[in-house]
């Protein structure tokens, strides 16, 4: 079972969630594709880590077969290509891999060479296989580290769980895609039910069953939780405004493993979840 751990900003406690679900689990896969920012590894300390670089196809040119008819460059979308003083110049920052300009140019002036973007880590931490994607800083997009996180080989696990980037652009898209069930997470918030709401929406758009869990909670006015009374909203968990598991939390350490009634919490919400995937 896959399950995809996402929330309409960072800081509400996504990979709180994420970690701790994968650690509570007899035997799990956690796959942590907010590539630009990964920090599921801080928390699991993996062993054995293995690594391999990401690549993806750029445009090359061969001036000397290019008569500037710019067909490429006007098929660009993203601008990264431009003819300069009888020259073609490609900014490769902002390529987005496409290949079109490759096809559409009639004299066969451009080819593809392999660029890397990024890379996957494997490691392991007890109970808990850890995939973790890192996109390059400036480059233009990290949907290629997370289709080979996604669909990269793995170990037989019941679980999954995906720790998705924050938002709801592009990347998170493709992470949740192929998942069973999605967990919302959201902080107890008037910008927390914002954020809730673009999630909302994103998990509706890809018809995928999903429940929320709130996190942070305190006594008084919840704006998030009354954005799922309202929108006939399961609310699986509400996790208290904890010192202890804000200690543990910001020490990088794994709440399951540090303390038996956060292991609790956290089992009785996967069972939870599992539920509600099945039904």
């Amino acid at each position: 079972m896959r399950i995809a751990v996402l929330s309409g900003k960072g800081g509400t406690g996504k990979t709180l969630v994420s970690v701790n679900l994968a650690a509570s689990a007899k035997k799990a896969a956690y796959i942590d594709c907010d590539v630009e920012e990964p920090n599921g590894h801080l928390f699991f300390k993996p062993q054995g880590v293995k690594e391999r670089a990401v690549t993806v196809k750029i445009p090359q040119v061969e001036n000397s077969l290019c008569d500037g008819c710019r067909k490429c460059v006007d098929f660009c979308n993203f601008n990264a290509l431009a003819h300069i003083k009888d020259k073609l110049i490609i900014f490769e920052e902002i390529c987005h891999s496409c290949g079109g300009c490759v096809l559409v140019c009639p004299r066969k002036a451009l080819s593809e060479k392999e660029k890397a973007i990024g890379k996957v880590q494997i490691g392991t931490s007890e109970n808990v296989t850890i995939f973790t994607g890192i996109l390059n800083t400036g480059e233009a997009s990290g949907v290629p580290i997370i289709k080979q996180l996604l669909f990269e080989d793995k170990p037989k696990s019941d679980i999954e769980i995906i720790d998705c980037p924050p938002g709801s652009a592009c990347i998170v898209m493709e992470s949740i895609k192929d998942a069973d069930f999605c967990v919302l997470v959201a902080e107890p918030t008037l910008f927390g039910m914002h954020n809730l709401n673009m999630v909302y929406e994103l998990v509706k758009l890809f018809n995928k069953p999903f429940a929320v869990v709130l996190n942070k909670c305190i006594e008084g006015r919840n704006p998030s939780e009354q954005f799922c009374l309202d929108n006939n909203i399961k609310i699986l968990c509400k996790i208290p405004f904890d010192n202890e598991l804000g200690t543990i939390n910001s020490n990088a350490k794994i709440a399951v493993r540090e303390n038996e009634k956060y292991n609790a919490l956290f089992s009785s919400l996967l069972t939870k979840i599992t539920k509600e995937a099945k039904k």
